[in-house]
């Protein structure tokens, strides 16, 4: 068996070849709107809130018109995306904030964006990767921490603790890319009630597809 670092650089190695353009799937145009996508995220499918947002993002533009927006209205608004709430107490807020301590434009560093209401290391690292292209870690979703398991590559089920395994063996240079490539894969091959093991290119190095697989 391969150690992890080895693991990791193969499994990286055959995803680019089978996902060579993998991508966030929430449709955005600013870092605004991938970080209130992302929080919309939480409990959804990327597709429902891609649904929401086109009339959303054409109503609020701004972080001040998030920050001044009528919480029942806005309630109603992304009710689809579960968690409705919530997730509006955290857009109003996070707006807030950005307004009053960033000049209205979403911070692009970790330490600032982890500060801002609903926003945790996951969310952050979306926004990093895929509003400003800037890799300080790796987004851990539920298809990553599926894939992180079946694949040997962490035994934690804190996403903070498994993206630290994986930082450790995952090259930098790959950071970017893994939660897109690790997320296509997830919902193709390796889905969480039955994944599709004969069908999966990384088969012979992984672990659970023997179990699978007997």
């Amino acid at each position: 068996m391969k150690n992890g670092e080895d693991r990791i650089n193969e499994v990286i190695k055959i995803l680019r070849e089978f996902y060579p353009k993998s991508i966030a799937a929430l449709k955005f145009k600013t870092p605004l709107q991938i970080l209130i996508a992302t929080i919309l995220s939480a409990q959804c499918t990327d597709e429902k809130v891609n649904q929401i947002t086109p009339s959303l993002f054409k109503k609020y533009k701004t972080a001040s018109d998030f920050a001044q927006a009528d919480q029942g209205a806005l309630e109603e608004e992304i009710r689809p995306t579960g968690f409705f709430r919530n997730k509006t107490k955290c857009i109003i807020n996070a707006s807030k904030k950005i307004v009053a301590d960033f000049g209205g434009e979403v911070p692009d560093n970790m330490d600032s964006l982890i500060t801002l209401p609903g926003v945790a290391r996951k969310t952050a690292n979306i926004v990093l990767s895929s509003a400003f292209k800037k890799a300080e870690g790796i987004a851990v979703d539920t298809h990553v921490k599926r894939l992180s398991w079946r694949l040997g590559l962490s035994k934690e089920k804190d996403p903070d603790k498994i993206e630290q395994d994986l930082l450790a063996i995952v090259p930098r240079k790959d950071w970017l890319d893994l939660n897109y490539m690790l997320v296509n894969h997830g919902r193709k091959i390796c889905q969480a009630r039955k994944p599709d093991c004969p069908k999966c290119v990384l088969k012979h190095m992984c672990p659970s597809a023997r179990e699978f697989l007997s």
